[in-house]
């Protein structure tokens, strides 16, 4: 019999791969791309049309490069595109996003104590608030505040806060900081698919033509890219943090997720202006830690406390392995080997906060954790930390039987 629950891990584990592969690519040229963009001085010399140029050296070669105002007297034999990396991010973030937080959003996504939705309202919501995103923040752009970029950024901030609350009041605390990177992410692809590239594309076709270029194009490009820029450090902050319980968790996270993109435009400010030569503003590492500061002690006074739930407010999915055979044994097993790091309050010295906020005291609260506690304490032997509570291989196996069962009568 083929265990699905394996397949899924093994299929998110390299999604994730993937996902962390091209992100990488991703951000990698777009931030070497605006820290060349900035580096970029005049030459005296250089052909007409040219912008700036700078040398570099990397690897024991030496590298120049130069950038015209527009685009170059006519087209190259050769021109490489950067485009793949972000759309390769953003389609790997999505898969990601349907493996974990869509096929398993009983689980996941939604929290019956902030809003008892259906899987599938959970799921329309999801994935639309994700193209209003950008629906906006296009709009937003194209309107009267596009010229002015202090208030432009501004809006933009204000759309972000919004949505931060918004996800906090409907999904889970890790769902809700996970939307919000993805949300932010599908600004940011968006801006390379459907303004960036096909502003160039239209550079492009200009010069194959013999026209010259309109030079709006490119500034329009540019601003979507720096746009891009500042949002990047906020993306992967959110997409770490729920791995992190006193970021998602807390009762403020809304407010910490909001904090975070501060210090993304904060620590991106001085990177660009060292990169520009315009100076090192040491005060925006000051303003950094400050922020920083903030969201620590958020975290510390808006702790959520774990919310018990019977098997009255349950999913059918969590009743399902709630009514299955063997669950007084596992639930016997679970509360004796792992609730004292998996509690409200944990009493295991060092642990403050129940480890990924996962609390395992109640029945349905162990139902509802199901699929970790069958890979993680049953299949392997991850939980608990070097076997520390001395849990039996009979255990493990009745962990096993019973999470099988469960999907047996599935």
């Amino acid at each position: 019999m083929v265990d699905w629950t394996i397949l899924l891990e093994w299929a998110e584990f390299a999604m994730r791969w993937l996902h962390v592969i091209t992100a990488i690519a991703w951000i990698g040229s777009s931030f070497y791309f605006i820290a060349l963009d900035l580096s970029l001085r005049p030459e005296p010399g250089a052909p007409e049309g040219v912008h700036g140029a700078t040398w570099q050296v990397h690897g024991g070669g030496f590298y120049h490069m130069r950038k015209y105002r527009v685009a170059p007297p006519g087209m190259p034999d050769e021109l490489t595109w950067f485009k793949w990396e972000a759309y390769s991010t953003w389609l790997t973030g999505f898969a990601m996003l349907v493996l974990v937080y869509y096929l398993g959003a009983e689980f996941t996504l939604i929290d019956p104590a902030r809003a008892d939705l259906p899987v599938w309202v959970a799921v329309t919501i999801s994935a639309g608030s994700l193209g209003f995103g950008w629906v906006v923040y296009d709009l937003l752009c194209k309107s009267r505040f596009g010229a002015r970029s202090t208030a432009l950024m501004l809006a933009l901030y204000a759309l972000l806060v919004v949505m931060a609350w918004s996800y906090a009041q409907v999904f889970t605390g890790r769902a809700a900081l996970l939307h919000l990177g993805a949300f932010t992410a599908t600004i940011m692809s968006a801006n390379v698919f459907l303004i960036i590239i096909p502003n160039q594309k239209v550079v492009v076709a200009d010069l194959i033509a013999g026209r010259s270029p309109d030079p709006r194009y490119g500034q329009i490009a540019r601003q979507r890219s720096l746009h891009n820029n500042y949002l990047t450090l906020p993306v992967v902050f959110l997409m770490l943090s729920n791995h992190y319980p006193l970021a998602f968790a807390s009762a403020w996270n809304w407010a910490i997720a909001s904090l975070v993109f501060l210090m993304g435009v904060t620590i991106r400010h001085w990177f660009n202006c060292r990169h520009a030569g315009t100076g090192s503003p040491w005060w925006t590492w000051i303003a950094t830690v400050a922020v920083f500061a903030l969201i620590v002690w958020l975290s510390i006074i808006g702790t959520a406390s774990a919310q018990p739930v019977t098997a009255s407010d349950t999913s059918p999915a969590v009743r399902r392995f709630a009514e299955a055979a063997g669950f007084d044994a596992v639930t016997e097993i679970v509360v004796a080997r792992c609730s004292m790091c998996h509690a409200a309050e944990p009493i295991y010295p060092g642990i403050a906060r129940a480890p990924k906020a996962v609390v395992l005291e109640a029945p349905a609260q162990i139902a509802r954790e199901a699929r970790r506690i069958y890979v993680q304490a049953g299949l392997t032997h991850a939980m608990p930390p070097g076997n520390l509570t001395f849990v039996e291989p009979e255990e493990r196996a009745r962990i096993v039987r019973w999470y099988r069962a469960a999907r047996a009568g599935s």
